[in-house]
């Protein structure tokens, strides 16, 4: 494409009368991006060619503010996409690259600059591209950090599911594979509920737990003592043979107050009865009191 010119041109207005000879030496430059922006378009809803024509007049118009922001909105976008970061890190660079051909093109066609006004717009410019990859990369990293930060809350949530029967009565599932750290998350997601919720007895179903070592069988009846003495019964439930026996052979047992059933069912049908037996009673009860 020819490059289009006027005397009358200052350096912003040579980009937008040539904006998609611009364009065409940016996707030049871009090799192994040009072939990812519409993937990325569809994808993220990022649009990289528009994006970078914007950029280019925040940069050229030193609007330093207005770029920093377009930097954190930009930082943020990626984030949020499952898109490789060193695209856009090959994206800017062929931005800065594109940038200083047609500055060159421009100061061939117009002698406007002299030697140390070049050396000053380079500095300037390559400050600004330096400030927007700064921020894009600050904002990306803390909006990451924060996305993983949630994710693993979700997870940390989702393997400790407490799930309420009544207002005094819930159970805690404890499915697979128990580590230490996860047995902490479990304390301390029980201790949090018990005292949140005032629930009365907890049903801790272990029929999913194949086997548990010495250090996980210690936090759980930790847990078990801790919820106790904020006034909250426990109940084990589907002990497997293999971890008895692990806790026999460690010498290991819970205490007297914790009470054990074989199966979660048992539980249930057990203290869900005594529940109904105990609304029906005061049923009766208030009953009597209306009559007298």
């Amino acid at each position: 494409m020819d490059i289009v010119f006027e005397d009358s041109f200052q350096l912003r207005d040579f980009f937008y009368a040539n904006k998609d000879n611009f364009e065409a030496t940016l996707l030049s430059e871009a090799v192994n991006v040009k072939h990812k922006i519409d993937e990325i378009l569809k994808v993220g809803n990022i649009d990289l060619v528009n994006n970078a024509h914007q950029l280019i007049v925040y940069i050229i118009d030193s609007e330093d503010d207005k770029l920093k922001s377009f930097a954190k909105q930009e930082g943020i976008a990626w984030a949020s996409q499952s898109i490789e970061i060193t695209f856009k890190l090959e994206w800017v660079q062929a931005i800065r690259r594109s940038l200083w051909i047609f500055i060159h093109r421009y100061n061939y066609l117009s002698s406007d600059f002299e030697i140390s006004d070049l050396f000053r717009l380079e500095q300037e410019i390559n400050n600004r591209v330096d400030m927007f990859l700064n921020t894009f990369f600050i904002n990306y990293s803390t909006y990451k950090d924060a996305l993983i930060s949630e994710q693993k809350k979700l997870v940390e949530n989702l393997s400790v599911p407490i799930i309420p029967i009544d207002d005094s009565i819930s159970i805690l599932p404890l499915i697979g594979a128990i580590d230490f750290n996860r047995m902490y998350i479990v304390k301390e997601k029980v201790f949090t509920e018990v005292s949140d919720t005032r629930i009365q007895t907890l049903i801790i179903d272990l029929s999913g737990i194949a086997t548990m070592d010495e250090i996980v069988t210690s936090e759980l009846l930790k847990t078990i003592n801790g919820i106790s003495m904020m006034g909250c019964s426990s109940v084990i439930t589907g002990l497997r043979k293999e971890v008895a026996k692990e806790m026999t052979d460690l010498g290991i047992q819970f205490n007297a107050e914790t009470e054990k059933l074989g199966t979660l069912q048992q539980a249930l049908g057990k203290y869900l009865l005594n529940d109904r037996k105990s609304i029906s009673m005061n049923g009766s009860d208030q009953s009597n009191i209306n009559v007298y």
